[in-house]
């Protein structure tokens, strides 16, 4: 069993109560991961479309 199915088992397990919780927890830190995510990729430079379009790098669409 991996680690992703032991803790879907364990979730299953949950109270209505502590699903609600856990969905609260998750919702957080989904959210805290993309931002972190957004903002690694705007510090890259991946986010910048336009200094790819003058690098000849992306066309119009």
């Amino acid at each position: 069993m991996t680690t992703v199915e032991s803790i879907e088992k364990e979730i299953e397990k949950l109270s209505p109560e502590e699903l609600a919780e856990f969905r609260h927890w998750y919702t957080e830190f989904d959210a805290d991961a993309w931002d972190a995510q957004i903002e690694a990729d705007a510090a890259s430079g991946k986010l910048d479309a336009l200094a790819e379009y003058k690098a000849g790098k992306a066309k119009e669409i």
